[in-house]
């Protein structure tokens, strides 16, 4: 335990990204003294740490990949591009910072060691790695659902002598490929993204695919002056959409059906979108894609037919195939990936007819032979949406551990609060929409809710608040019951946890976002039902 004195704040906010920066400004102006740690030397979390070449924002993009809370703000920032890449993101994030004067309420490069609750004075108390002890009454967990980085355990791994870089922890300094022959293992997000760009500086890039993945025309371009005006000018109705959509962004809801349509009306239809590329390509298709085997097989047969078609080398193009449902897996926006394939110095290894056996020094060896290499890359994803919160291993009631709570599966009330631990709030937590939606706007909604529940608190007189343990079960119910209706739980992947061995499988995350949003409204409509509440400490 660390000595010294213990400095005493209303709130503790772990992490300084998109939902704890907005955390810290939304506390303060409820008039509350709030300390942030954050383990790295700026703000942004997430866009701070995946600096990799091709980094950008590859969901619904910008100038709505962003804060909505002031006016001021939308007006005051041009956005470049349709797909921000990380550095734009990144600079928008230090704006906000200097705007809000929100550095001087954080201390970076912090990483909090232990958080305890102390039942007898209702609080929490932190221990980091500066040596420093805090005490707040309410602990936010603004940790990220994409930030505890999934190292891979091969053979030899730690023997390779040559650079290794995860995607999610790149250097800041510049890496350079010249001349260098690249092993890059993952095709998720960052390594399709990534492989493109390296490719174009590397003497050869050998791709090791664990799973084919869907990857869709990225659309990226310039924003123009007059679509910034036309959103800056209709603001707020343009915010009143995003509230309303299932995904927190500016897109009308669709009731087309995929099956509702002639097979030479889908064909125009998914040609139109991937010509035009970008999310729109889901948010503009069919509503029945994520429910209808039938529906989806359309989606899946174009895209299929697309790499075909863009791949010169047919059996290149066979093993980039995917065989699962499309859209179960995270969507993702490319910018050539699959033209990279016909660049003399790429290669494709696909691991699981050709599967890694060991890392040597300078190399690494597949069942098929020896693959010398001098740098390696691992897209190797995230312990996502939960690992976050099991890294920081929060005690509660009784000294018990999250890792104990949260053995067999993510119990949780509203995908914000956890029992056995008051007081604890979470963002962009399991059994939350989280990921499957707009974080930044996700991230005011979840805030401006635990707000509130604390402002409740101090109204009537109260210490303590955390759910029941039936409420948690029936969230658990309500989560699944929506999952259950898709197909996005027949889909082993990083959403159903089956990249971590270990891990509890199933899908975890709240499937309607606008549904969400209402219901957590209606729980603190009617007095916070579901939670259970303490007495202030005398």
């Amino acid at each position: 335990m660390t000595s010294g004195p213990t400095e005493h704040y209303d709130v503790v906010v772990i992490g300084a990204g998109v939902s704890g920066m907005y955390a810290l400004h939304h506390l303060r102006e409820m008039g509350l003294s709030v300390r942030v740690y954050d383990g790295a030397s700026d703000v942004g979390g997430t866009w701070w740490y995946n600096r990799y070449p091709g980094a950008r924002v590859d969901g619904p993009g910008s100038p709505f990949y962003c804060y909505t809370f002031s006016e001021e703000l939308m007006k005051e920032w041009d956005w470049a591009e349709t797909q921000s890449e990380q550095s734009a993101v990144l600079a928008y994030l230090e704006h906000v910072a200097d705007r809000f004067d929100l550095r001087r309420d954080i201390q970076f490069e912090t990483w909090v060691n232990e958080a305890r609750y102390d039942e007898a004075a209702q609080r929490w108390t932190v221990e980091t790695s500066t040596g420093v002890r805090a005490s707040a009454r309410f602990l936010i967990c603004a940790v990220g659902a994409l930030s505890t980085a999934n190292m891979p355990e091969i053979p030899g791994i730690h023997d390779f002598a040559g650079e290794c870089y995860h995607t999610g922890q790149w250097p800041h300094e510049p890496v350079s490929f010249e001349g260098k022959r690249v092993a890059v293992i993952g095709t998720g997000s960052s390594g399709v993204q990534s492989i493109p760009e390296i490719a174009r500086e590397a003497a050869h890039v050998t791709v090791l695919q664990r799973t084919p993945q869907y990857a869709f025309p990225s659309g990226n371009r310039p924003i123009t002056p007059e679509e910034m005006a036309a959103a800056r000018r209709d603001w707020n109705a343009v915010r009143a959409k995003m509230l309303a959509n299932p995904g927190g962004f500016p897109a009308d809801i669709h009731t087309r059906t995929a099956l509702g349509d002639t097979p030479e009306e889908r064909e125009a239809l998914y040609e139109k979108l991937w010509q035009r590329g970008g999310f729109q390509f889901f948010t503009e298709s069919y509503n029945d894609i994520a429910i209808s085997e039938e529906a989806n097989a359309t989606m899946a047969d174009f895209v299929r037919a697309k790499i075909r078609k863009i791949v010169h080398d047919p059996e290149t193009a066979e093993k980039l195939m995917p065989d699962h449902f499309v859209m179960t897996k995270r969507p993702i926006l490319d910018n050539g990936y699959f033209e990279a394939f016909n660049r003399d110095n790429v290669s494709l290894v696909d691991l699981r007819e050709d599967p890694i056996e060991r890392f040597t020094e300078t190399s690494v060896i597949t069942r098929s032979g020896e693959h010398p290499i001098d740098m390696l890359v691992l897209a190797t994803g995230f312990d996502a949406i939960s690992g976050s919160m099991l890294r920081l291993d929060p005690k509660g009631r009784g000294g018990v551990s999250l890792k104990e709570r949260w053995r067999d599966r993510f119990h949780n009330y509203l995908g914000l609060t956890i029992s056995s631990f008051p007081n604890l709030f979470m963002i962009h937590g399991p059994g939350s929409p989280g990921v499957f939606y707009n974080m930044p706007l996700g991230a005011e909604r979840q805030m401006d809710w635990i707000g509130k529940l604390m402002s409740h608190l101090r109204e009537r007189g109260l210490g303590a608040v955390e759910p029941t343990a039936d409420s948690e079960e029936a969230w658990a119910n309500e989560v699944a019951a929506f999952a259950n209706a898709t197909l996005f739980p027949r889909t082993d992947s990083w959403w159903t946890g089956a990249n971590i061995e270990g891990k509890p499988r199933y899908f975890s995350a709240y499937l309607a976002g606008s549904i969400y949003y209402q219901r957590i409204a209606d729980v603190a409509a009617k007095d916070y039902e579901g939670f259970a509440f303490e007495p202030a400490a005398r």
